[in-house]
């Protein structure tokens, strides 16, 4: 028996409220654990703000969009003394350790943490899919069925409009759901971030396109996608309060070169924060509730400094050093087989 801390950090995510429920099932039920969901991600630690999680409080929340506990951006390395802070708080509760249920950055502050001591289970999720320790982030099946629904509704309507549509869909260095999305709704061209496109390439292809007889077509562009350097000039972004580049709108500045250089009529879709909403699929359901089953598990038996992976059909657990040592880009033979269906 044992008391562990959960939270979730960074941005929400279809299948957090299913990991919750699986660690306080599991964690109660089975361990006769007490489990502490810690609010707001971080900043709960900080502001030692806790509620106890029992069966009772996570019974009807699998199908939920969102999570219970709230999340937030909160750094305990951006505040001044926030690590002491959080040990204290942790110490207070009786919290013997922490399941920190993150992307990139909330599993790299966790990294950082358990370098200073603070006993940590990582759990993966991430709409972007972009963490090289495991095969599949939960949220990601999710984010893509939505992209790929909206590419087919904007299929009817280009098609009816003989137009150029532009979906946006999120992915700041990583273009995943952009190429999952785009592979399974037939997009006739995919941007992502790991292949700088030329503006003249594209419109050769669309316009090969209505050479053919195909008056519309479909573009799928990650938000994070760039022109080579010196073939299109795009604004710099602001920035946020951690200096990363606040994204969103590429495909506004392509959609107007489009129908300037080819005079197609076309037309603009931003996803945005639509792709994080609603209701989880079966498969990240059922992804998140295996992945909070084998945090629970780790944290019971006070196996630390770990973070719970998908290897083949597998659950398996690596180091937090190894989970957030790289991110995971698309690699180039799987765009070339996108590119098959280009133009």
């Amino acid at each position: 028996m044992a008391t562990i801390g959960i939270l979730n950090g960074g941005g929400d995510c279809p299948g957090l409220n299913a990991a919750i429920r699986a660690v306080v099932r599991k964690g109660v039920e089975v361990y006769g654990d007490r489990i502490l969901g810690f609010r707001d991600g971080y900043r709960g630690l900080l502001d030692g703000t806790a509620v106890e999680l029992t069966p009772d409080s996570a019974r009807g929340i699998l199908h939920r969009g969102g999570t219970i506990l709230g999340t937030s951006r909160a750094d305990p390395f951006r505040v001044e003394g926030g690590v002491d802070l959080l040990k204290r708080t942790m110490e207070t509760f009786g919290a013997e350790g922490l399941i920190v249920v993150g992307g990139e950055g909330t599993l790299g502050t966790a990294a950082k943490l358990w370098a200073d001591g603070v006993p940590i289970v990582g759990v993966p999720k991430t709409i972007d899919n972009d963490l090289a320790a495991t095969d599949f982030t939960f949220g990601f099946d999710t984010a893509v069925q939505i992209a790929t629904d909206a590419i087919d509704r904007l299929h009817t309507t280009a098609e009816s409009h003989n137009r150029v549509m532009l979906l946006e869909v999120m992915g700041r260095h990583a273009g995943w759901i952009a190429l999952y999305s785009g592979l399974a709704g037939g997009a006739d061209v995919i941007l992502i971030p790991e292949e700088p496109f030329d503006i003249d390439e594209v419109c050769s292809h669309l316009s090969r396109r209505q050479s053919k007889g195909h008056f519309f077509s479909i573009v799928v562009v990650a938000e994070g996608a760039e022109p080579k350097e010196g073939t299109l000039e795009v604004r710099a972004y602001d920035r946020d309060e951690f200096g990363r580049p606040k994204l969103g709108g590429i495909s506004t500045v392509i959609a107007d070169e489009i129908q300037r250089r080819t005079g197609f009529e076309t037309r603009v879709t931003i996803l945005g924060h639509v792709q994080r909403g609603g209701t989880p699929t079966a498969t990240d359901r059922v992804l998140a509730t295996r992945y909070g089953i084998a945090a629970v598990d780790l944290a019971t038996v006070g196996t630390w400094g770990r973070m719970v992976s998908l290897r083949g059909q597998e659950i398996v657990d690596v180091s937090l050093d190894e989970a957030v040592s790289e991110l995971k880009v698309v690699p180039r033979e799987l765009y070339e087989v996108a590119e098959v269906f280009f133009g």
